[in-house]
């Protein structure tokens, strides 16, 4: 017999792997699951107690013969997919196929893929978990079940090709439900005032209004503000209470999934989906250094655990001993609560060895000339400095809080000075700071002050304001409020967004998730006739149930029996009485412009008004359609650009891409790249407009294209440049704001 067998999931994995056990075992990778259910046809049959129709798949018939020839020479099988769910689910099929070659197979787990992460997985290999496999076919047929028995319904009643899923559609109600909080959102007035004072000793500070006569300040109009400007300006300023405390401010758990998706978007504008990809990357083994050895960078990145293993632990209190010094230890080792309903297999989101700092494994990766290397450092700074400052000292804060008495009016103001850094000398401050104050904290600072000091009052200011409404889900706030809601689990957070964007239900607008009229419509269906399926706390519910499932405290079966039933029920129903949005022709209170006709609400992928009097007359108008029932005309912005071929006004128009400009006469219709009021620094002569690269990622070119080539991916900023006067400035992503004349002058020279 030949060696033993190491079966994982990718290529990238088996290299490192198999260059860490040095030619003593062989290792492949099935790529994925090589069984699934068909892509045609339920292949569920529900007759039969919702039995399973697996078939291999026809892009893995090639990769099973494989494994069958691998496992037909080797002495033993070791199936390592990743330790999860569907991992399990790999390695149960896998072993279907190889098991009747050679029936020494064994499950082994893979934590971490490092040298001593993969000896511990050999040393305990186990039969494989039923329960494990149960749950992810359980949630397989679930959604299955879901999507191509809904699917049909939606093709028939709203528009053919679409599609619903039992975690997405959901989250896109959650996205549809917030969209309509916005909307019937009604602002409220209130106003601000403040005080500069200046103390008996020269300093100066601000303070705000916090009460009137000893009740909460609220100033609701420009009456009320004036009249206690009035106030203020001319009292007596004295300050009746100084109060100073320490405050410590302990760090944050390392990584698990959601969070990790959550800072890589806040701090680099990284998607769920990019982020998991250079997860998965540094996870498997990246390479480093000239002699590209891949290595094994983090532990396993799909987790809801904070769990973190006590040799880990130990590693980085002496590492952080060794670099930084005893004083940024806590006296015991931290240790932080797993919350209920997490799952606790694996550890949290932790690099595999400290020592590796972000620098080094910067340097390494360039050295290898690895693609995406500095996406990757960003991510490893991220997960190492989140970690080693979770086994940190707190940061300390001296706190101070003071009142100012002016004619019964309170202001107040608190201000903290940091005392010591703590884990923030790893984590949550940019390198740039150098240890050093920043500017925010020295504008949170406040003077030496006492109690009974009478302040001159410098200049006293009101500012009106407006309540905001709750804003829109970004990709990382998204996931956030999945997490609190128990809907989705790690292994599919990172996908429903991508999925909602590319059926077209949400779309982003400046970064947040807007959803579309298509989204709206389908939500709309499937809560009226799906209440169960749409509701959030039903869908958490199947979470927990499918984790019954996989501790074997249910069977898989009557989950499956349960849903069902009800669900079927109410699919009939809806086949035979939803509204068909295709054939609507609702009559509104608007009138055709060219005839005179009434307009009636007809849906087209969004809603539109359109002459009754069709074919006869083709008049046609964007509408949306009111949560309160009513049709209100979209009126086109129109733009200051005119058309190129008929001099027509052009408006502005929104499409799958972004915005752009339409001509408004009908007889023309030219289109064009929506244009920004920026001049463009490098000819002078054309403005800036928005374009697309090929793959849809959004920059701004100039107009005169192909005469001037000037393009850039940064942001305008409305602010003078205050060395050549440009009108305005570019704000790059990630960095400061610069002058874009400025830097191609410079880079003429």
């Amino acid at each position: 017999m030949g060696k033993p067998l190491i079966i994982v999931e990718s290529p990238a994995k088996a290299r490192t792997i198999e260059k860490y056990l040095k030619g003593k075992y062989k290792v492949t990778a099935s790529q994925g699951h090589v069984v699934d259910l068909p892509k045609k046809g339920l292949a569920v049959d529900i007759e039969n107690d919702f039995e399973p129709q697996y078939e291999i798949r026809p892009d893995k018939r090639k990769i099973v013969k494989l494994l069958k020839d691998e496992a037909k020479k080797a002495d033993a099988v070791y199936l390592a997919s990743d330790p999860d769910r569907e991992g399990e689910a790999i390695a149960w099929h896998v072993n279907s196929i190889v098991s009747a070659i050679n029936p020494n197979t064994s499950r082994v787990l893979f934590n971490e893929i490092t040298p001593k992460g993969i000896m511990a997985g050999l040393s305990s290999p186990r039969e494989l978990d039923v329960n494990l496999f149960n749950a992810q076919q359980a949630r397989r047929i679930l959604d299955r079940l879901v999507g191509y028995q809904l699917s049909p319904l939606l093709w028939e009643k709203i528009k053919r090709g679409l599609s619903a899923g039992r975690v997405q559609s959901v989250v896109l109600r959650i996205i549809v439900d917030r969209e309509r909080e916005i909307l019937a959102f009604d602002p409220e007035e209130y106003w601000n005032l403040s005080v500069d004072y200046e103390t008996p000793e020269g300093k100066t500070f601000t303070a705000k209004l916090s009460k009137i006569d000893g009740k909460k300040a609220k100033v609701k109009n420009a009456e009320e503000a004036q009249g206690l400007l009035d106030r203020l300006i001319a009292a007596r300023h004295e300050i009746i209470r100084v109060e100073r405390k320490e405050v410590r401010r302990n760090p944050s758990p390392p990584f698990i999934t959601s969070t990790l998706l959550q800072d890589a978007f806040r701090k680099y504008r990284y998607g769920n989906r990019r982020t998991m990809a250079l997860a998965q990357r540094l996870y498997e083994g990246v390479e480093l250094g000239r002699d590209k050895e891949p290595v094994g960078l983090i532990t396993y990145m799909r987790t809801d655990s904070v769990r973190v293993s006590e040799d880990a632990i130990s590693a980085t209190r002496d590492f952080i001993s060794s670099t930084l010094g005893d004083k940024y230890l806590p006296e015991k080792p931290r240790r932080f609560k797993v919350k209920k309903g997490a799952q606790d297999a694996h550890e949290a989101i932790r690099p595999t060895d400290v020592t590796r700092t972000p620098e080094e494994v910067e340097r390494l990766l360039k050295e290898a000339g690895v693609k995406d290397a500095a996406a990757l450092s960003r991510l490893y700074r991220l997960i190492w400095r989140r970690f080693v400052a979770s086994q940190m000292a707190p940061a300390v804060f001296d706190q101070t809080t003071v009142d100012v008495d002016a004619a019964g009016l309170t202001m107040s103001a608190r201000g903290n000075i940091l005392k010591f850094r703590g884990y923030l000398a790893q984590y949550e401050v940019p390198e740039e700071k150098n240890g050093q104050e920043s500017e925010d904290d020295k504008k949170k600072r406040l003077p030496h002050l006492e109690e009974g000091w009478i302040l001159s009052l410098l200049q006293a200011h009101k500012e009106q304001k407006f309540t905001q409404p709750p804003p829109r889900y970004s990709e990382a706030s998204i996931v956030k409020e999945m997490q609190e809601r128990g809907i989705g689990r790690p292994s599919t957070y990172h996908s429903i967004i991508p999925t909602l964007l590319d059926r077209e239900y949400v779309a982003k607008d400046e970064g947040k998730l807007k959803p579309t009229d298509l989204g709206v419509a389908v939500t709309d269906l499937l809560v009226q006739w799906f209440p169960d399926i749409m509701d959030v706390s039903f869908t958490a519910q199947m979470e927990g149930r499918l984790d019954e499932i996989e501790e074997g405290r249910i069977q898989w079966r009557s989950v499956l029996r349960d849903f069902y039933e009800k669900f079927s029920s109410k699919l009939e129903t809806a086949k035979s009485q939803a509204t068909n949005l295709k054939g609507m022709s609702r009559e509104t209170d608007y009138v055709c412009e060219k005839c005179g006709a009434p307009m009636v609400l007809r849906w087209n992928k969004g809603y539109y008004i359109a002459c009754s009097n069709y074919p006869e007359c083709r008049t046609t108008k964007p509408a949306e359609l009111l949560p309160d029932g009513t049709v209100r005309i979209i009126e086109p912005e129109v733009s200051s650009e005119k058309c190129p071929k008929c001099s027509s006004p052009m408006e502005v128009r929104t499409g799958r891409f972004g915005r752009y400009l339409k001509c408004t006469s009908e007889s023309c219709g030219t289109t064009m790249p929506y244009v920004l009021p920026y001049t463009c620094p490098k000819c002078g002569q054309g403005r800036l407009s928005e374009r697309r690269t090929r793959k849809g990622k959004q920059f701004l070119g100039c107009t005169e294209y192909p005469n001037c080539d000037f393009m850039t991916w940064d942001v305008p900023v409305n602010e003078k440049c205050q060395v050549c006067g440009w009108d305005y400035m570019l704000k790059p992503r990630r960095g400061r704001k610069y002058c874009p004349k400025c830097r191609l002058e410079s880079e003429k020279q």
